[in-house]
């Protein structure tokens, strides 16, 4: 076995394992480009090893996903068969695990028509929200990963040839998910642990809310009442532990919809759609986007907040130490997965059930009524910094510092 394959061995034996803890008899469905082929076949026959009766592929290719982007009528573009819906589903009733493999560059559908990509966000939410919801309540695992393309690549390496690009970018990948440790899965099992004593110390504290300082912001997030603290790993429907994303460094709940109020800038950019938006301001009140400024991709946050009403509000709040791995490296990775692990960061769109006491067992209805926002989109950007102070606010008004200068502060 090469060397290259047996980094790719250990990191499927994370995703199979701890990613998405396949069981015997389960089914898998592995989403992915062809330039994540290598990884994808080690996975196959990982999971299949583990007891999986099948693994079932969704291969696209950024060339023809490109082709489609151009070429396409706005309807044609937008549209989403029936088949490709009652298919997701299909797997989603028989609670397969459900892994996705991001390689493609952040600008794959730069310059494509906005009205068409906006279209084709809202039309796709709207057919699958069935099964947003089931991933928002963990009904079934899932599990988020990268595996790199030379276009995503050279950006992150823009001096490097595209082969050099590519081999830096795996090697930094693995890095951030300790596929390089001597033992990657009791490496993950160490990480968890301490996740959830800083998730177990927050629910303790049941805040009523949490007020973050730094340049350019100035912001208060209420919790609705009941509210939960969530650390790396989560469990399924059937009692079966999964990690939802590969890397994680975060801690995170759902904020009060109703209950964000001041300014907040971002600090890395944001990758929408295929298109980036960087340098930009929300301003909001009574928990929504009132007002908004962007010197890079104003037109993709006008996309994304005209997707619905509850685009315009949070739906999550995640708590990340700016003394990460991540974060050490200092690279961007123009990538969500991974920048938003290295930095604080919040989330445009719908919350997570599962962060709400009984939120698993709620309707959508009943979860508007408990603070949670609903959206057919969700949009992590990242706001955290080493100049960022957050202070949890009891009911009296009182302040106990959670972050000081980037990092916790217990």
């Amino acid at each position: 076995m090469s060397a290259l394959e047996e980094k790719l061995s250990k990191y499927a034996d994370l995703l199979v394992e701890i990613g998405l803890n396949v069981q015997e008899g389960q089914r898998v469905v592995v989403n992915a480009t062809t330039d994540a082929l290598p990884l994808v076949r080690l996975v196959t026959q990982k999971a299949y090893d583990k007891g999986a009766i099948d693994v079932s592929i969704k291969l696209r290719d950024d060339k023809l996903v490109r082709l489609h982007a151009e070429n396409q009528s706005v309807e044609e573009y937008a549209n989403v068969p029936d088949w490709v819906v009652d298919e997701r589903m299909f797997y989603s009733d028989e609670k397969s695990g459900f892994l996705s493999i991001v390689s493609s560059s952040p600008e794959l559908l730069k310059g494509i028509d906005t009205e068409k990509l906006k279209q084709a966000s809202i039309n796709g939410g709207n057919a699958f929200k069935d099964f947003s919801n089931r991933i928002q309540s963990d009904y079934h695992s899932w599990c988020v990963a990268g595996y790199p393309s030379p276009e995503w690549a050279k950006l992150v390496y823009p001096d490097k040839s595209e082969e050099e690009a590519v081999d830096a970018l795996l090697d930094l990948i693995l890095y951030t998910v300790r596929a390089e440790e001597a033992d990657p899965v009791a490496a993950w099992e160490a990480h968890d642990k301490n996740l959830h004593e800083k998730a177990d110390w927050l629910n303790k504290k049941s805040f009523h809310a949490l007020r973050y300082e730094a340049p350019g912001t100035e912001l208060t997030i209420e919790l609705p009442n009941g509210h939960i603290w969530a650390g790396a790993s989560s469990q399924n429907k059937d009692g079966h532990s999964f990690m939802a994303n590969m890397p994680t460094e975060e801690v995170f709940s759902v904020p009060k919809k109703t209950g964000v109020n001041g300014f907040v800038s971002n600090t890395l950019p944001l990758s929408y759609g295929g298109n980036l938006i960087d340098n930009f301001k929300l301003t909001f009140k009574d928990g929504k986007v009132v007002e908004y400024e962007a010197e890079t991709g104003k037109e993709y946050l006008d996309n994304l907040f005209s997707t619905d009403e509850g685009a315009k509000y949070l739906g999550e709040v995640a708590l990340v130490a700016d003394d990460s791995p991540i974060s050490n490296k200092g690279i961007l990775f123009y990538n969500t997965l991974f920048d938003e692990n290295a930095s604080c960061h919040i989330a445009l769109g719908s919350g997570y059930a599962f962060c709400v006491e009984g939120g698993k067992e709620m309707d959508r209805e009943e979860l508007e009524a408990a603070g949670v926002n609903d959206s057919i989109t969700h949009v992590d950007f990242m706001i955290g910094s080493n100049e960022m102070n957050i202070y949890g606010v009891d009911a009296d008004g009182n302040e106990t510092a959670i972050f000081e200068k980037g990092n916790w502060a217990f």
